[in-house]
C-alpha cells in the first residue's frame, strides 16, 4: 500500500470517528432535551414552577439524574411532591436537591456514590426468593455507608425483574425484594421513615437491554428529597 492510500484510509477512519461522536452526542442531547421537557411539565403540574432542573453533573456531563434547585418559598410537602413527580418521569433515574449556600454539601451526591458501588456488583437474592445472598449483605454495608450523609432525605428503593414469567408475580416479587433491602438498610441504621420501597416488575427494563435479559433483575436507589442536615427550632426539643 502506498503512503497516499494509507493516509487517505487514516483520514477516512478519523472522519468516521468524528461523525460517530457527533451523531451520538446529538442523540444524547435530543434524549436529555426530551427528558427536560417532560420533567418541566411534571414539575409545573406538582406546583414547582420556581424550581430549576439541571441535567448536567458537576463535571458538565449530561445525566439522567437531574439536580433540583430554587423554590425556597415552597413548602416541604410541595418540594417532596415536585421531586417525586420529576423522578417518576420515564427515563429519569432519580433526582437530588442542591443544598444552596453549602458548597461542600452540594457536592455530596449519595446516589452517585451508591451507583459507583453497584456499577460492577449486584444485590442478589436466591432464585425466586427474597432472601439476600451473603455477598449482598456485605454489599449493603457499603450502600448504607454511602447513604448515611443523606439521612434526612427520602430514599426510594425500587425492585425490578426481567420480563420472564407471570407479570403479576414479577411485580409482587420485585416489591418483596425492595422491602427486604429496605429492612436490611434499617438494620444498618438508615431511618425507616426515610425509606420508601416499591416494586415495578419488568415495567422498566434497563435502557438498551432485551426485557428478558437477567441483568434487568436489580435494585435501584433514588434520592428524591433532601431535608436540612442540622436541626431547626421546630425540630429541637424545648426545655422540660
Amino acid at each position: 500500500m502506498n503512503p497516499r492510500s494509507a493516509s487517505m484510509i487514516a483520514a477516512g477512519a478519523a472522519l468516521c470517528l468524528v461523525m460517530s461522536f457527533g451523531v451520538n452526542r446529538a442523540r444524547g442531547d435530543a434524549f436529555i432535551n426530551d427528558l427536560h421537557t417532560k420533567a418541566s411539565a411534571a414539575r409545573d403540574a406538582a406546583g414547582g414552577k420556581g424550581v430549576a432542573i439541571a441535567f448536567r453533573d458537576r463535571y458538565g456531563w449530561l445525566t439522567r439524574h437531574p439536580e433540583l434547585s430554587g423554590g425556597k418559598a415552597l413548602s416541604p410537602e410541595t418540594r417532596k411532591s415536585v421531586a417525586a413527580a420529576v423522578a417518576a418521569v420515564p427515563g429519569i433515574a432519580g433526582v437530588t436537591w442542591a443544598r444552596e449556600g453549602d458548597a461542600r454539601a452540594a457536592s455530596m451526591h449519595c446516589q452517585d456514590d451508591v451507583e459507583r458501588i453497584l456499577e460492577t456488583r449486584t444485590i442478589r437474592f436466591g432464585e425466586a426468593s427474597t432472601r439476600l445472598e451473603p455477598s449482598s449483605e456485605r454489599l449493603l454495608d457499603e450502600v448504607a455507608r454511602a447513604l448515611r450523609p443523606c439521612v434526612g432525605s427520602i430514599i426510594a428503593v425500587t425492585g425490578h425483574t426481567d420480563a420472564g414469567g407471570n407479570r403479576q408475580v414479577n411485580v409482587a416479587l420485585s416489591q418483596a425484594r425492595a422491602e427486604a433491602v429496605r429492612s436490611a438498610l434499617v438494620r444498618r441504621g438508615i431511618p425507616a421513615t426515610n425509606l420508601r420501597a416499591a416494586g415495578v416488575g419488568s415495567a422498566r427494563p434497563v435502557e438498551g437491554l432485551d426485557p428478558l435479559d437477567p441483568a434487568n433483575r436489580r435494585i435501584e436507589f433514588s434520592v428524591i428529597y433532601t431535608a436540612p442536615a442540622k436541626p431547626t427550632p421546630i425540630d429541637t426539643p424545648g426545655p422540660e
